[in-house]
């Protein structure tokens, strides 16, 4: 019967075309929805459907058939719009137009018919993209005009601005002609004081929530493109900061003012940025008080509250990385400064990834303008050339007992931005112990790019912290292992964080202090792994004293003691069958072979032969316990000692006994191929004989 809604003789149906769509979106039976799926998608494609689009808007009863009808007349304006006789385009025009007027003209209509409304504002613009300027050219002023008869029709005429705004400086690109563009741009620029004199008139003395709240949505929709003196040269910052600390307008105020921290134009306007800076500042101590534990109040507030500690976030990062030279220059911005800073690490420390990951990209930004501007400081020559400073570990050592006047004023806001770090610290990737959502210690696996491309930029982040001051990242260290040591702040989360921490900043320190700080964190892990009971537990503390060490391979260069204790416990953790443990030593050992294969078949001082030697021997010991794939690991780590030796004599005595126990499964498989092919066909004997050849390999 739908099919009478393709026949053009008939009058249009428009009843049919709702119990139509009612059958699409109905709890029908599949093949109910499909006939009318069928029905729908023709009627779309059908050149004159378009032409019955006022019947369906005047005669239906059911949204969605609106809302298909409004798609059909979007195709037309956006694909056919030109192709129309210039009288059926003039009709279009004036009856979206009219439409959206006399549903927005009553509050009680524009309520109930919001989502409507909204479709009509959409085709309105898209038809405003052909017609305006050249043959509507007064849209700008009658909408103007229009917005000042009734506070809904002014709500809905902000929406349509703002639609506008997106249209041509957000979504344009692959719709229209850089010269359309350009054309559009340009006049929007050329009639903006009437938008801006509506929107401060409304903000100023409008009543209505709603209404205030679309001029901002609006305003924050054109501030990244208006000429800059309708910013700071009128009353307008001066408005929306007066808005700000109200709770129903806190956020898109707040927005509006991100979007101008974020501009830039050279010095001419630093004072006004300054005076916006310190006038939100003021407010913000009332929104906020400073003692505010700010990830409690995340986890605890409402989606509002949440929106706003997030735009938060955005404000600081984008005004401190254009303006925030212009806050250092005296002590009274300083302190302003500083309070902000303040804000953003307590931000920092809120559980949400996606607010943390724009906290994280300003730190990495700050950190490394600092440490550029103290080695640039130090080396004139260089900065003069334009070169750019490498980090070697200790090169600004010098600079730490006089302090810049820069680096001066981020003293106490760095320190807190390491203990930020290391509580924060991301798992690298050598990690392969997690902790599951169950709250058990389990192997990983897979990696989690998220995660590394994380722990990459919070690495780079702490080795700048620490050439910036080595004692104080030392020092944020050792308390916080301490405190694992009493048991004053003992959980898995806390310690890898920290062990993450400490081992991502290998080769920051100059070497004796490295070698003094590895030292006491080894002692110090491994007296924490002696007190600690259950197997969990000491899982976690083995593997991270596992990271660490095969983090620091320039330390265990220097010192073969220590270098040989470390490997032999690694060895024990090859027999502990706890998930995950016997993979990383395999991986870490592998790790320290690959840095340090020299010194383990070279005689060292006090020994009576190549260490080498002595693990040949115990060979078939340490493996033992491990599975095919860590013996793979194992021999591989193996393989790089061996050929580290300079004599081929040696390197081919300690090959055959490496190889000696793949030998012997090799002649025992053999030997039983030879009494009974079929014995080469068992699983088993395959399984063998591929571990064998990727021994060999």
């Amino acid at each position: 019967m739908a099919d009478k809604l393709l026949d053009a003789s008939q009058p249009f149906d428009v009843p049919l075309l709702d119990a139509t769509v009612a059958a699409f979106y109905g709890t029908g039976s599949a093949d109910e929805r499909a006939a009318a799926e069928r029905i729908l998608r023709q009627l779309q494609e059908h050149p004159d459907t378009w032409t019955h689009v006022v019947a369906i808007l005047q005669n239906s009863q059911n949204l969605n058939t609106k809302f298909f009808a409004l798609q059909v007349l979007e195709g037309v304006i956006k694909y056919r719009w030109n192709a129309l006789p210039l009288e059926q385009q003039e009709g279009i025009k004036n009856y979206i137009s009219d439409l959206i007027v006399q549903l927005s003209s009553n509050g009680v209509s524009f309520r109930r018919e919001r989502l409507y409304v909204n479709k009509l504002n959409v085709i309105l613009v898209q038809v405003l993209k052909h017609e305006w300027p050249a043959r509507w050219p007064a849209f700008i002023s009658d909408l103007v005009s229009a917005a000042k008869s009734s506070e809904t029709l002014c709500e809905n005429c902000m929406s349509i601005l703002k639609l506008l705004s997106e249209e041509v400086f957000d979504f344009s690109r692959g719709e229209m002609t850089q010269s359309k563009i350009k054309e559009l741009k340009n006049h929007l620029f050329s009639e903006f004081k009437l938008i801006h004199e509506l929107c401060l008139y409304v903000l100023s003395m409008a009543q209505h929530p709603e209404l205030i709240k679309a001029t901002l949505a609006t305003l924050h929709a054109f501030l990244s493109w208006i000429p800059l003196g309708y910013i700071f040269e009128t009353p307008l910052l001066d408005t929306i900061l007066k808005l700000f600390p109200v709770v129903a307008y806190r956020n898109l105020a707040l927005k509006c003012l991100t979007e101008v921290a974020g501009l830039s134009f050279g010095e001419m306007y630093d004072s006004q940025f300054v005076k916006l800076y310190t006038a939100f500042v003021v407010p913000l101590q009332l929104v906020l008080p400073p003692c505010t534990h700010i990830p409690e109040a995340y986890s605890t507030g409402s989606n509002e509250d949440q929106a706003f500690i997030q735009n938060l976030a955005l404000f600081f990062t984008s005004f401190f990385k254009a303006h925030i030279s212009v806050l250092e220059s005296t002590p009274a911005n300083q302190a302003a400064l500083l309070m902000g800073l303040e804000y953003l690490i307590g931000i920092s420390y809120v559980d949400d990834t996606e607010v943390f990951k724009v906290c994280l990209d300003y730190w990495n930004s700050l950190v490394c303008d600092l440490f550029q501007s103290e080695c640039n400081r130090e080396n004139p020559a260089a900065a003069a050339m334009g070169l750019q400073v490498p980090m070697v570990g200790g090169m600004v050592d010098g600079i730490g007992a006089q302090f810049s006047h820069r680096k001066q004023i981020y003293v106490y806001p760095l320190s807190q931005l390491r203990l930020l770090m290391i509580s924060r610290m991301a798992k690298p990737e050598e990690v392969l112990i997690v902790e599951d959502e169950n709250g058990n210690i389990v192997r990983e696996t897979m990696k989690d790019n998220d995660v590394l491309v994380q722990y990459k930029i919070m690495r780079e982040t702490l080795i700048y912290l620490s050439h910036l001051d080595h004692e104080d990242t030392e020092h944020q260290m050792l308390t916080k292992l301490n405190k694992q040591l009493s048991g004053e702040e003992w959980s898995w989360n806390t310690l890898n964080t920290l062990c993450w921490a400490i081992g991502s900043i290998s080769g920051s320190m100059v070497e004796d202090q490295e070698n003094r700080f590895l030292v006491t964190v080894i002692r110090d892990l491994l007296n924490l792994c002696e007190i600690t009971k259950g197997k969990d537990n000491k899982a976690v503390i083995a593997s991270n004293i596992m990271y660490v060490v095969g983090q620091y391979p320039r330390f265990l260069r220097a010192h073969w003691k220590f270098l040989k204790t470390v490997v032999n416990k690694l060895f024990e953790f090859m027999h502990e069958t706890h998930p995950g443990v016997q993979d990383m030593a395999c991986d870490t050992f592998l790790k320290i072979v690959q840095k340090c294969r020299r010194k383990f078949v070279i005689l060292q001082v006090g020994e009576t032969e190549p260490f080498v030697c002595e693990l040949l021997k115990g060979l078939p010991t340490t493996i033992v316990d491990l599975e095919n794939h860590q013996i793979h690991s194992f021999y591989e780590a193996v393989g790089f000692m061996i050929q580290a030796e300079a004599d081929p004599h040696r390197r081919d005595e300690y090959l055959q006994k490496l190889m000696e126990l793949p030998n012997q499964r090799w002649a025992e498989i053999i030997g039983q191929a030879r009494q009974s092919v079929d014995y080469l066909k068992d699983q088993e004997v395959i399984r063998s004989i591929l571990n064998i050849l990727q021994n060999v390999q």
